[in-house]
């Protein structure tokens, strides 16, 4: 049977292009325009023709969102990948250029419905408001409830990393890597910083040897990223468990996301208004110095006055606590980023509506956390 002929029960009258000039004609009646036929490409001896969807001289089909030619309606499309274009957008586009169809989306009555850098911003505060409500109730209602939210999370940021990196042929083993992370966050909770950083290394050497019944192609390769991922998601997120412990560990983890808050609204205000000298082109070309020191500042500010009213900190201490958070929030930032880059993605899933990934979010709070246990640890010791 040719790709061409209507599946069993339908029948056609010679023409593969006929159905598709019933629903163009269909289409353009309910828009209110007559349709005028064309034959694809045109035919022996005739004119070149601008096809159905476009004005004379308008956008090409390809911009407009049609395929010429046109195939017919039962022509199933092609099963979109992991690493298709609809789920993995690449970060870099072309100098001058725009991103995509080089346009931002509009509605049916042509409002836009995406914020500048392409997301759905209801749908993002949406999303924000409802992570940060699910751990201040865990926090304050049943704090061990907190070491479930934190698992769930290095959980998912595991499986979002592994599979960001099968996108450069790397293939970490997710089971060991899973069970590795609930062994981390659980001993991080129960036996302390010591016993957290052993269960570090019981989850690379479970992992080693998980792998090592795939054969000895690609080993060094998916040794290192396992590696990588161990450390990055589960061992750094389970600092926030250390934070969590002591009496006060609610005030503490307030304090510290407060400050990445902070951190990332100031630098986004500064950037916008003043932003000119970019501080990371080749990683981030959105990120300036000014927008890094607008990060500074704001996280400096909120930090002093959040540490001396809930933890009875000094100003001054407080100010250095807000601004090395906010110098260790944009390093997370630029090293997720550089991550993405060199996988050639723009978000690490399309969990989250409007945010993209759960590492997306977590990236600037995965080196936060750490800086956060080791000052809290020196100017406001657990009793």
């Amino acid at each position: 049977m040719s790709y061409l002929e209507p599946p069993g029960g339908q029948t056609s009258s010679g023409d593969p292009y006929a159905l598709y000039r019933q629903e163009q004609a269909e289409v353009q009646a309910a828009n209110g325009h007559a349709y005028d036929e064309v034959l694809p490409n045109g035919g022996p001896g005739s004119e070149p023709v601008d096809s159905p969807g476009r004005e004379p001289g308008g956008a090409p089909d390809s911009e407009a969102g049609l395929v010429w030619p046109p195939q017919p309606s039962w022509v199933a499309a092609a099963p979109a990948t992991s690493t298709s274009a609809a789920e993995w957008e690449l970060t870099i586009a072309e100098p001058g250029k725009q991103r995509g169809p080089g346009r931002r989306r509009a509605d049916r009555h042509g409002a836009p419905v995406k914020s500048r850098a392409g997301r759905n911003l209801p749908a993002a505060i949406g999303v924000g408001l409802f992570l940060g409500l699910v751990v201040f109730a865990s926090l304050f209602i049943w704090k061990p409830a907190f070491l479930g939210v934190i698992v769930l999370a290095a959980g998912i940021g595991v499986w979002e990393t592994v599979r960001a990196l099968k996108v450069a042929g790397a293939q970490p083993p997710l089971v060991p890597l899973l069970a590795g992370s609930v062994m981390i966050t659980g001993l991080a909770w129960y036996e302390g910083p010591d016993a957290m950083s052993l269960g570090l290394l019981v989850t690379v050497l479970a992992a080693l040897v998980w792998r090592l019944a795939d054969g000895p192609a690609g080993f060094q390769r998916d040794l290192s990223a396992t590696a990588l991922v161990a450390v990055y998601v589960p061992f750094l997120l389970a600092f926030a468990v250390l934070l969590a412990q002591p009496d006060d560990g609610q005030l503490r983890i307030i304090c510290t996301l407060a400050c990445v808050v902070l951190s990332d609204t100031g630098g986004y205000a500064a950037g916008v208004f003043f932003g000119k000298h970019p501080m990371a082109p080749l990683i981030s070309p959105k990120k300036s110095w000014e927008g890094g020191v607008g990060s500074v500042v704001a996280a400096a500010i909120g930090g002093s006055v959040l540490l001396y009213f809930l933890l009875d900190v000094p100003f001054y201490w407080g100010a250095l606590f807000g601004a090395a958070l906010s110098v260790a929030a944009i390093l997370g930032d630029l090293a997720e980023s550089m991550l993405k880059r060199d996988l050639g993605i723009k978000d690490m899933s399309n969990l989250l509506p409007g945010h993209g990934g759960l590492m997306d979010r977590l990236d600037s709070i995965l080196f936060a956390v750490p800086t956060a246990y080791l000052l809290l640890s020196l100017l406001a010791p657990p009793s």
